[in-house]
Order: C-alpha cells, then structure tokens, then sequence
C-alpha cells in the first residue's frame, strides 16, 4: 500500500532560534489526512539532515516522499542541487558536492516559495512597520541572487513577479535588486533621486548576517526604511507548507490514475 510522509527541506543555520523558528511552524501545519513530517536541513544543523529526514520517513513505513522546499526562490542552486541528490532529475545544472540520498521511496518535489500571494504578504508584513508615509514610498525587495548564468535569470523572473503580487498586497510601487550581481546600492539611489523614500524588504528566511551586515553596508549613507526583519518566524508559513502539501498529494493521485 501507498503511504505518503512530507519532508520539509530548507537550508538550515547555525542560530538556534531559526532552527526553531522552521520546527515549530513545521510543528503547527495541520493535514487533512495525518501522515509523518520530518524537518530536515542541507546543512549546519546535527542529526537533521536530509538524509536523517528520508530515513525517519521511510522507518514509518512511508512509500511516497513529498518535498517541500522551504527555499526563496526558483535561482537558488540549492534547488538544482537538492532535486539532484533526491533523484528527481539526472545530472544538475551545476557541479555540486551533494552525493545522492540513500532513499527507496518514490519522491514528489515541490516548488519553492517564488511569488506566491501568502508569501507576498509575509514581505508585507516584515516591512509595513517602516513605513511613515506610503504615498511617497517604495517597497525594494533585496534578494541573494546568483552569479551563474541561468540560475540568476530565475532569481530575476521571481524577485520580479513577486515584486509585482507585494505591490498589488501593499497599494504601493515595488521594484527588487540582488546581491548578486549587486544592484541595490544603484536601485536604491534610483528610487531616492525619484524623490521616493525606500523601504528595505530582505527575501530572506532567516535573520542574520545578510540582513544585519551586508544589506546595511550596501545601504550606508543613504536614507531608507529596514525594519531588519527575515520572513521567519510567521503565521503565514505553516499555511503555505500545508497548500505545497495538498498540491503534492493531489498530483501523487493524478499519477496514480494514470
């Protein structure tokens, strides 16, 4: 018999409160038929790594894997490296290091958060308490990026889609820029000599060095709103793991029909 298990993947981190931050919104997502959740992490966090996540699974008897990458966007070559490793595709679009999982079960891979419309809210939410005066704002979505040729082209397509559904959330304009290759420091100005005051948002899922270092040094000396906030810890994320769930389970049974 078919016996399906959700294995929530993000990248992990050396804080602890981060860590505990994706458990317990793990924790709070509630499916319609129970089956086991595993948290698991590419790195920085002992005895959680995908690899323990696929063995808890299948030591409960689990036959199909659903995937959820707790990922920022569609750009990261952990994305590319982690369906790789999973066996979801043959060889991935950049060399890695990441040796193939031992797994027996079938694997359904979700999609990471890209533009969707709790996401956009999620943004929203993080930079609002910058805001003084909307009429003469604008919203900046500050992603990593990436320096490799068609996986910066991916991070461009979503920072940019999801620039559009923050704007349509908050009422106000929205652009984004990247670390990498680095135009926020230029975007920024931009806004600024268009007579708009910025509000930083960083498309970050944890707190730490990006957002309190680089970001603010990318920044020094010009005028801006930064709350410093990450998108984690919110309400919102447990109800998104909960729709990549559902998607997944839905397309597990369009397969088996077929």
């Amino acid at each position: 018999m078919m016996k399906t298990g959700a294995l929530i993947i993000s990248h992990g981190s050396p804080q602890p409160e981060w860590v505990q931050a994706v458990e317990e919104a793990a924790g709070e997502v509630r499916i319609k038929e129970h089956m086991p959740v595993a948290v698991s992490f590419l790195g920085n966090v002992e005895d959680a790594s995908i690899q323990h996540g696929i063995d808890a699974l299948e030591a409960e008897g689990v036959t199909d894997i659903l995937a959820v990458m707790l990922f920022v966007s569609e750009g990261s070559t952990h994305i590319d490296e982690i369906e790789y490793a999973l066996g979801a595709k043959e060889a991935p679009d950049k060399e890695t290091d990441l040796e193939p999982f031992r797994i027996n079960a079938r694997i359904h891979m979700g999609r990471p958060m890209g533009d969707d419309a709790d996401v956009a809210r999620m943004v929203w939410d993080k930079v609002s308490p910058a805001s003084v005066n909307p009429e003469r704002e604008v919203v900046l979505l500050v992603g990593h990026g990436s320096v490799h040729d068609g996986f910066r082209q991916r991070w461009e397509a979503g920072a940019e889609a999801l620039a559009r559904r923050v704007g349509e959330t908050s009422g106000l304009l929205c652009d984004y820029a990247l670390l990498n290759p680095d135009n926020v420091r230029v975007k920024a100005r931009e806004w600024l000599e268009r007579g708009r005051r910025v509000l930083i948002a960083p498309l970050f899922l944890s707190t730490g060095y990006f957002l309190q270092t680089v970001i603010p040094r990318k920044l020094e000396g010009l005028d801006y709103g930064y709350t410093g906030e990450a998108l984690l810890p919110h309400p919102l994320l447990p109800i998104w793991i909960e729709r990549q769930v559902e998607a997944l389970l839905e397309q597990v049974g369009k397969d088996g029909d077929s």
